[in-house]
């Protein structure tokens, strides 16, 4: 995975109360553009949970800043490392957490602790809840929701890619494994991942009885009304 340097994150903007979001630079996998996303939330503490932390420039440090001190770095995927340690250099005092497998994909990286099953023992307990969406075998997914503000956030298992950006077998590509339709979708190669039907069901069970209103992802636009329905649509293929 490379970034596109020519591509810098967009000013928080804010999403409800004690929430943020910022577009990040594309990334790039295979030749392929994906666009990225982060988001903010601000504890009752006050400590901010930076979730899928984007390039950090000097734009986006002062308006975190502004919101108050760093105290949890969260990627939410395996894959979902690149600017880790740019956030941690600059934010020392901050717990960096891990997803399952990014122990063994990044041990230069200095983890304080593991995203578990579930908030309990977490300091954002009461706040927001996490499930791990198991048996996938390119990457288990850890995802949030922030209950103050009904927001679910999905790293890689929903997608959209402008199609614009694309062109020859890429746009194939892309529209085969249905990374570019007219709505954010899961992709075909993280379909045909669950090997273990039974487990990612009982995880996509409790996902969906969050009283979702908002659904932010990190490859797609969005969505800000209906989440609940929105996230039943989405993996109605899974249910089948």
């Amino acid at each position: 995975m490379t970034r596109d340097p020519c591509i810098l994150p967009l000013m928080l903007q804010p999403l409800d109360e004690n929430l943020w979001t910022a577009a990040g630079p594309q990334v790039r996998v295979l030749g392929f553009g994906y666009p990225t996303r982060m988001a903010v939330m601000r504890l009752k503490d006050g400590g901010l949970f930076i979730w899928s932390p984007t390039q950090l420039t000097a734009e986006l440090r002062a308006a975190v800043d502004a919101l108050g001190p760093v105290r949890h770095l969260v990627s939410p995927t395996a894959m979902h490392h690149l600017f880790l340690a740019q956030w941690q250099a600059a934010y020392p005092d901050a717990r960096l957490y891990a997803p399952p497998g990014l122990r063994q994909r990044r041990p230069d990286l200095a983890f304080d602790a593991d995203l578990e099953d579930g908030a309990m023992g977490h300091p954002w307990a009461g706040e927001m809840d996490q499930v791990h969406f198991a048996g996938n075998k390119i990457a288990v997914e850890v995802v949030v929701f922030h209950r103050a503000s009904r927001t679910v956030l999905f790293a890689d298992l929903i997608q959209q890619i402008d199609p614009a950006t694309l062109s020859g077998w890429r746009a194939l590509v892309a529209r085969l494994d249905l990374m570019s339709g007219p709505a954010p979708q899961t992709p075909r190669k993280f379909r045909l991942a669950f090997t273990d039907r039974r487990a990612a069901r009982a995880a996509l069970a409790r996902i969906t009885a969050w009283p979702a209103r908002r659904v932010l992802m990190a490859h797609a636009p969005p969505v800000m009304e209906d989440g609940q329905a929105f996230l039943t649509r989405t993996f109605a293929w899974l249910r089948g």
